[in-house]
């Protein structure tokens, strides 16, 4: 939408809609046309279109559920049980192979797609970029994008060489993208200059989260000029009525998609479409499953599952939430934090399951209050923005089970400028190369490197091994130079 020029305007030059006015008042949002009479023609024309193109009814909803749910007491949590979760520890090998080959089964039936939430910026690595186009200085100078989308086309060569059929086709796995009004338009651009990274262009799906109006303490839409309403992402759990509304459950299920494979954009190891972490999620039968790492200390900034209430659904509390006593308690069997696994935003969830989420999440309309300070024609506001998350689905869920995964070899979070303590651009580089360099001396290669190697390595080009794999004929009594990229 043009954006309309300001002027100085003080006379009425006419009223406004009086039907639409009629609607506000129904919502008690008639604030919205407080300085009609101080807009121009084309302000009011511009304020006219956003206020009709807001879905009052639902939003009302939203903003009273919320409100009405909002600082009520939480049910009681209790930790997750041990039978919920697949530890490292007692995963034993055969499983670990069983679970491989049943997810490469499934992803050359065409039954998974991958769902990737990027609406973020890069404004904390000090770029108004979308995430996924930053390079954390790899060798390969690869982005994060470039590097998710690699390792989509290492495993559709992993899954049709697992069907043993040399004329197998490739099967493509479906990737869809959500982006945010702030990075849409950026995200399809960098994909199109750099050819989808190799993938073929129909094979990836780009849409937008929602925004929705930010409001006063007292419920009311800020203003963010007197002509345009404040609004704001709807969070990453967005991505559940996007996903509704632009009719994309059908499409996956168009494609004979069964299962969805959800991740966040800013983790420089995530293992997109991990065949195991699928073959689990088959093998278990359940509607919901999260990858969770151990929580490395008490007071560690990470939200952590939980089962609330007695007997009651398995989900996330956030770590503000959690009060210190219990965030420190220990269970006494094992000598570990009684609330430890904490999430990291890789989920894996049935169409199925999806689809009740969408709908139960629409019904209920609770939306997380964020506190914030608000840009608005009085300066600084303190108000709300509504949001969900992507874990808001999980009391929704029948059944979920979480699968533990080594942070070193999983979890590498790009958050903060370098400089900052932790989850630095540099921090993921050197937690890529030190896994990958452990790959390359576990296939039997060697190293050389001019600095100290704890702050250096290699880096394996996912076209070269998804996670380890069919390294022995390339790095076998080979020496590699740190820092270098091996690839073909």
């Amino acid at each position: 939408m043009r954006e309309p020029a300001i002027e100085n305007n003080n006379h009425n030059i006419s009223s406004p809609p009086q039907a639409l006015l009629e609607r506000l008042k129904d919502y008690g949002q008639e604030d919205a046309f407080a300085f009609w009479d101080q807009l121009s023609p084309d302000q009011q024309h511009f304020l006219v279109q956003e206020i009709e193109s807001l879905d009052l009814p639902r939003i009302d909803r939203m903003i009273r559920c919320s409100f009405q749910s909002h600082g009520l007491p939480a049910a009681a949590i209790e930790p997750v049980p041990e039978s919920f979760v697949s530890t490292v520890e007692d995963r034993k090998l055969e499983d670990r192979e069983r679970w491989w080959k049943m997810g490469l089964k499934a992803i050359s039936d065409g039954k998974l797609a991958v769902l990737l939430l990027s609406g973020g910026q890069g404004t904390r690595l000090g770029s108004s970029d979308p995430k996924g186009c930053f390079n954390i200085g790899l060798p390969s100078g690869k982005s994060l994008f470039q590097l998710q989308a690699e390792r989509i086309l290492c495993l559709q060569r992993l899954a049709v060489q697992s069907i043993n059929e040399g004329s197998a086709n490739i099967v493509p796995i479906h990737w869809y993208i959500m982006t945010s009004p702030f990075t849409d338009e950026t995200t399809r651009k960098f994909f199109e200059y750099h050819k989808y990274f190799g993938l073929e262009a129909d094979q990836v799906t780009f849409f937008s989260q929602g925004t929705i109006p930010c409001v006063s303490k007292d419920g009311r839409f800020v203003m963010e000029t007197p002509y345009r309403v404040a609004k704001a992402p709807d969070g990453n759990g967005g991505v559940y009525s996007a996903l509704k509304y632009s009719r994309l459950l059908e499409d996956m299920s168009m494609r004979g998609v069964k299962y969805l494979d959800c991740y966040g954009v800013d983790n420089a190891l995530v293992r997109v479409g991990d065949p195991t972490f699928l073959g689990y999620f088959i093998d278990k039968g359940v509607a919901s499953a999260a990858k969770v790492v151990r929580k490395a200390y008490p007071q560690e900034k990470v939200g952590v599952f939980v089962r609330r209430g007695k007997g009651g659904p398995v989900t996330v509390v956030e770590y503000s939430e959690l009060d210190q006593s219990l965030a420190s308690e220990i269970n006494q069997g094992t000598g570990r934090l009684r609330y430890c696994w904490s999430n990291v935003c890789l989920h894996m969830f049935t169409l199925e399951f999806l689809n009740q989420v969408a709908n139960g999440l629409e019904k209920d309309s609770i939306y997380h209050l964020a506190e914030k300070k608000i840009p608005s024609i009085h300066g600084q506001t303190v108000g709300y923005k509504l949001e969900q998350f992507i874990f808001d689905a999980f009391p929704y869920a029948p059944s979920t089970a979480l699968f533990e995964v080594l942070r070193e070899e999983e979890f590498a979070p790009v958050k903060n400028a370098n400089g900052s303590n932790f989850d630095t651009p540099d921090s993921a580089r050197l937690l890529v190369l030190r896994l990958h360099t452990r790959w390359v001396v576990a296939a039997g290669g060697f190293l050389t490197h001019s600095v100290p190697l704890y702050s250096t390595g290699v880096e394996v080009s996912p076209h070269v091994s998804y996670a380890g794999e069919n390294l022995e004929a390339i790095c076998r009594g080979r020496t590699f130079h740190a820092p270098c990229e091996i690839t073909f």
